[in-house]
């Protein structure tokens, strides 16, 4: 599937002309609260048997980091660094409870297995899944795992821009469009003028 690979295509991106706005990134409350921290604290997923620096680390987790990262330069114009990581493991809720209370802004890494329903818990209050950025290798028989960024679903500008960003890092991975080539990524405005560089 997807010629060997474990990452998604994407779906058509870019400068969608003459649209109006959806709305402008100034109207979210959780992009407006980071931009005037000057931070975000992002969760990370890693295996109960994880041990080390997750910022040095290879395979899921330090994809989920680069993902924290690419979402920090998506929000700070280009720094990369703004992100605070705080650890959870995959054996429990304990990363949700920490992004539905606000200790987390976004949340990433964590393997979501779903045969039927997306359904979380009432008391968690409802969580927003980006387009996965990785899919297990299970059979289709056995139900769909896989990684997205996740947000809360109470700020739909923020989880819109997440998933931006999520779509963004597809479209230059199927166009072969690196660091060097990053004039080549199609411009998008449906957040507003406020993000732009």
């Amino acid at each position: 599937i997807n010629r060997g690979t474990g990452m998604l295509y994407s779906i058509p991106f870019g400068n969608v002309e003459n649209a109006a706005d959806v709305g402008r990134a100034a109207d979210s409350l959780t992009l407006e609260k980071i931009r005037n921290e000057g931070f975000f604290t992002c969760g990370v997923t890693v295996p109960d048997d994880f041990e080390g620096d997750i910022t040095r680390s290879g395979n899921l987790v330090g994809m989920s980091v680069d993902y924290c990262r690419t979402l920090s330069a998506a929000i700070f114009y280009g720094d990369s660094e703004r992100a605070h990581f705080l650890n959870f493991t995959d054996t429990n809720n304990s990363s949700a409870v920490a992004l539905a209370n606000g200790t987390l802004d976004v949340l990433v890494g964590g393997r979501n297995q779903q045969e039927f329903d997306f359904e979380t818990s009432p008391s968690l209050g409802g969580l927003y899944f980006s387009t996965p950025y990785f899919y297990g290798n299970e059979s289709a028989s056995n139900g769909v795992s896989f990684y997205s960024m996740v947000t809360r679903e109470d700020d739909v500008l923020f989880a819109s821009f997440v998933n931006c960003v999520v779509m963004a890092t597809i479209y230059a991975q199927e166009n072969d469009i690196q660091k060097h080539k990053s004039r080549e990524m199609p411009l998008i405005s449906i957040l507003g003028s406020e993000i732009s560089w």
